[in-house]
């Protein structure tokens, strides 16, 4: 089976992530040209996000491996920025990433990988559609992401509202789950 065009832009951003890193980790001061790189990278990605998806739609190309790898790229990149950021701390400037958020949007992603390994085990499959909650998680993560490249004074309030949304998402995933189990042991 060969791959569809949207399963490629996929894959293409998977594969922007560890460019995405490296241009972070590599970055000081004396280089920013590193920052301005990657988000440039930050932003191909989300923007590739959109178009794969889109693709998939009008094209009617929505496969099995897209349903995995779609949100597999979507989670390397968000946690690889938040990582990322937060560890760059004061390099960045007055706005940066507090721990909290970090840990929240990382077991939120933790939390959802364990629990769609534990479907595919018990049910064979994975066929998981991304909520409203988790869309709108997605698009306050992405912002908060921005919030920083950018140094936005209002950056805290996307924190909070971020947070908000990845903990409601994650209790809606995890009921989403929990009724799908339960509805395959009866």
């Amino acid at each position: 089976m060969s791959l569809t065009f949207a399963n490629k832009v996929t894959i293409g951003r998977i594969l922007i992530v560890p460019f995405f890193i490296a241009t972070l980790l590599y970055y000081t001061p004396q280089r920013p040209i590193l920052y301005d790189i990657a988000l440039g990278l930050f932003l191909m990605a989300v923007i590739s996000d959109v178009i794969d998806g889109y693709i998939a739609r009008m094209r009617k190309q929505k496969t099995r491996a897209g349903a995995i790898l779609d949100p597999l790229a979507d989670k390397l990149l968000l946690i690889s920025a938040f990582l990322c950021l937060y560890r760059m701390g004061d390099d960045l400037g007055a706005v940066r990433f507090p721990m909290w958020l970090v840990v929240a949007v990382i077991s939120r992603d933790v939390i959802l990988l364990i629990g769609s390994m534990l479907l595919y085990l018990f049910r064979g499959n994975l066929e998981i559609s991304p909520s409203s909650w988790g869309k709108a998680t997605t698009f306050f993560q992405v912002a908060s992401i921005l919030g920083i490249f950018f140094q936005w004074t209002f950056s805290e309030i996307l924190w909070y509202v971020t947070v908000v949304l990845t903990l409601i998402s994650a209790v809606d995933y995890l009921r989403n789950g929990i009724k799908i189990l339960n509805e395959h042991t009866a």
